[in-house]
């Protein structure tokens, strides 16, 4: 498995994430465009970022400077441990209070109480367990 959001990780999750209904098609019908980076807390940059067209995830791959919609960050252990089980509203509200995921970038409340983007956003943590 490659490191992750490397390279090679953050296109695998591109090839998922395309191909997920719950998450590409419900985000295709509201349009969602977004730059949204993904990485570890602590450090100055996300590791990997995606674009995110239309719904669907049209570019991916190492962070490259560009400027950024969404930046969530958590430490390694926290990410991995989303990825194998549901995370739901409340898990996902646990994090964010406790600090275990932070958002360097993006209004979280807004994306959370807008259920056409929290089911999604919710079912991407599914997604990435998949890479």
């Amino acid at each position: 498995m490659a490191d992750l959001f490397s390279d090679a990780w953050m296109k695998g999750f591109q090839q998922q994430w395309n191909e997920e209904p719950e998450l590409a098609d419900a985000l295709a019908k509201i349009g969602f465009d977004s730059v949204i980076g993904y990485g570890f807390k602590g450090e100055d940059q996300p590791r990997g970022y995606i674009r995110v067209e239309g719904g669907r995830v049209t570019e991916a791959g190492a962070y490259n400077g560009r400027e950024l919609n969404w930046d969530m960050r958590a430490d390694e252990a926290s990410w991995r441990k989303w990825f194998q089980k549901d995370l739901g509203m409340t898990g996902l509200g646990m994090a964010v209070t406790t600090g275990k995921l932070k958002f360097n970038a993006g209004d979280f409340k807004a994306m959370i109480k807008d259920p056409r983007m929290a089911g999604p956003f919710i079912k991407s943590f599914a997604v990435m367990g998949r890479v």
